[in-house]
């Protein structure tokens, strides 16, 4: 008799099979004559067992199943036992779901062939669609919306009138708005249903999905759809905006990082310093240094591993930078073009050096769990990385301004900022305020290298992909003005994203360093001049 209601079931599209199974569970001893059904290794046999273990309500179902898609159901033909084996190596009952000890040697995989494989693929869509983990259930929604498969609609319905999860129930509609929408059956008023709960959502899911109706519709359907396009078309244009603003953001904050140093040493002392560069690299060398000191002696403390990096960044580099300005910058003090080949001589060496310690391949610096993933926010997507990154770099630059104001030493570079003869006729030794500063700026694009390490390959040329975009934020805003270098990186990163979709990103670069030559020409002190021994000179 079972045989003969399986039969007829399979005749039935399959998802009305699972929509029984919320009220007419199979008892246990035909959930046990349906799973003995593998060890007999029929073809129809199989599938009687598919349809009835699906229809069961019974746990061990999805765990089964996925098993025969995968061939890890195992069933003995002597004993008709079936056996689930996990890709670990264990092996459960897959009637009981007891653990054995192991899978006899006479069991073999069940044979699907190309039928049965659709079934095996129909059945797992079912039951994902009713799994206990909401996000199993959202996913499997979403890919129903995709799809918008009529035979799915009375698992959708089922599932509809029993969830609890409000993200849940949200795709289960939106899935059951898609497929009403391309139902032939289907009356005007869910059509017009559907298309509103579509328009909600907005995305260009929704857009591919209105686009993508026929136009034989109803005049009111057609309208109702073309205005949500419409809709939809304009709203997500407003948050490819607001996107390429995010991304100007981010970017703008790494520029900010790696430009704040060179501008303080550059407005103080008057250093074009090539350098800077390497002062970020080694920052991210560091890094990696405490990483693999925690991989291998504190992997718990991994987390850990940035806020432990930031002030030995900063104490390395700082102190890089103050041994050479002790030993080449201030032999130079006036001649800004020795400088400049000096600095760039330097660089060259620092990263051979960095080579010959570490190797010329990139490094792996790993992410943080707190630093990992991403959220959603309407349309637009942030990753928590470069939210951390642009949260850090505003701290950095607040607690710059606090020093640069409060604390002795920024008195004093104030000072030789704006008048250096009178700061040292005053009793300021000049001389320790050049090392202090350029000990302070290198120090500040080392922590700047802990962070691009999150972003960016970690190798000896690290630096140079930054040095010229922190000289043309520097000259932007206004050389040794820090709000100015706020504004300008902010600016730039800005305008560099949202020329880019236009020019491309070769492109929309030169565009920029066109921009900026331009804008030197009636403002060669930047955006915010600011008197030093720079622009006096």
């Amino acid at each position: 008799m079972l045989t003969k209601v399986f039969r007829k079931f399979r005749v039935l599209p399959f998802a009305v099979l699972l929509v029984l199974a919320t009220g007419l569970p199979v008892m246990a001893g035909l959930f046990e004559d349906a799973v003995g059904k593998f060890a007999n290794d029929e073809f129809s046999d199989t599938e009687e067992a598919i349809g009835a273990i699906a229809t069961s309500g019974n746990p061990l179902a999805y765990p089964i199943i996925s098993a025969l898609q995968d061939g890890r159901l195992m069933a003995d033909p002597d004993t008709k036992k079936v056996y689930v084996t996990e890709p670990d190596g264990k092996s459960i009952d897959a009637t009981t779901g007891a653990p054995v000890a192991g899978v006899p040697d006479s069991a073999a995989a069940v044979r699907l062939n190309n039928r049965l494989r659709r079934t095996v693929e129909a059945a797992l869509g079912g039951l994902t669609l009713l799994s206990p983990d909401p996000a199993k259930r959202i996913q499997a929604a979403q890919s129903v919306f995709k799809t918008h498969d009529a035979t799915m609609l009375p698992v959708i319905d089922g599932a509809l009138q029993k969830e609890t999860n409000k993200g849940a129930k949200l795709a289960f509609t939106e899935a059951r708005a898609a497929i009403l929408l391309f139902k032939e059956d289907a009356t005007d008023a869910e059509k017009l249903e559907a298309i509103a709960t579509i328009k909600a959502r907005g995305d260009q899911e929704a857009l591919a999905l209105l686009t993508g109706l026929s136009g034989d519709q109803p005049p009111a359907i057609a309208r109702a759809a073309a205005n949500a396009t419409s809709t939809i078309q304009s709203s997500l244009a407003m948050w490819s905006a607001v996107q390429n603003a995010w991304y100007g953001l981010s970017l703008g904050s790494v520029l900010l990082l790696a430009a704040i140093g060179l501008a303080i040493t550059f407005g103080v002392m008057g250093v074009i310093n090539m350098a800077h560069g390497e002062m970020v690299m080694i920052g991210a060398y560091v890094t990696f240094v405490v990483q693999e000191t925690i991989r291998t002696s504190f992997p718990g403390l991994f987390d850990y591993s940035l806020l432990m990096a930031v002030p030995l960044a900063f104490i390395v580099a700082g102190a890089i930078g103050i041994l050479i300005e002790r030993s080449i910058i201030r032999f130079l003090y006036g001649r800004p073009l020795e400088t400049l080949l000096a600095t760039w001589g330097l660089s060259l060496v620092l990263q051979q050096a960095v080579r010959t310690m570490f190797g010329p391949t990139n490094r792996e610096v790993g992410n943080p769990s707190w630093m990992s993933g991403a959220f959603e926010l309407g349309q637009i997507t942030i990753t928590y990385n470069r939210l951390w990154i642009l949260c850090f770099t505003l701290a950095v630059f607040a607690i710059l301004l606090v020093m640069l104001r409060y604390t002795a030493l920024g008195l004093e570079m104030r000072a030789v900022t704006q008048n250096r003869r009178m700061a040292a006729s005053m009793g300021i030794a000049t001389s320790r305020v050049d090392a202090l500063t350029f000990g302070l700026g290198s120090g500040i694009a080392g922590i700047a290298g802990v962070a691009l390490s999150q972003i960016d390959n970690v190798s000896p040329n690290l630096g140079q992909s930054y040095i010229i975009d922190s000289f043309m934020v520097v000259v932007f805003g206004g050389v040794g003005n820090l709000w100015g270098t706020l504004v300008g990186a902010f600016t730039l990163g800005i305008a560099n994203k949202f020329l880019e979709p236009v020019a491309g990103a070769v492109l929309g670069k030169i565009a920029i360093l066109v921009l900026i030559i331009l804008f030197i020409q009636k403002r060669p002190r930047g955006l915010f001049a600011l008197k030093g021994r720079a622009v006096e000179a």
